[in-house]
C-alpha cells in the first residue's frame, strides 16, 4: 500500500503520535536551523528517541506543511525521500 497522507494522519493525533510530531519538528527545525532545507530522506533520518514506521513519520512532515511550519520547494517525484523542505 504506498503512502497516502491523508490515512496515516489520524495516526498524529493520539498520545504517541503527538510525542512523535513534536520530536520530529523539533529535529527538523534545528537542521533547517542550520542548513536551510532539508530533504524528506534526511529528516527520516533524525533520532527521536521513540519507534516509528516511515509513513507516520512522512506524516509528520507534510502536518508541518500543512500547517506552514514547512514549505515544500522540489516537486515530488517518483522518490518521496527526496522532496526538499525550507522553513515555511
Amino acid at each position: 500500500m504506498p503512502y497516502d497522507y491523508q490515512i496515516q494522519r489520524k495516526e498524529l493525533f493520539s498520545d504517541e503520535g503527538q510525542r512523535l510530531f513534536l520530536a520530529v519538528r523539533n529535529g527538523v527545525c534545528s537542521i533547517i536551523g542550520k542548513s536551510g532545507a532539508i530533504t524528506m530522506g534526511k529528516a527520516m533520518a533524525v533520532k527521536v528517541g521513540m519507534g516509528y514506521d516511515g509513513w507516520t513519520f512522512m506524516a509528520c512532515i507534510d502536518r508541518m506543511v500543512e500547517l506552514g511550519e514547512l514549505r515544500e520547494i522540489a516537486p515530488s517525484g517518483p522518490r518521496g525521500q527526496d522532496r526538499v523542505f525550507v522553513e515555511g
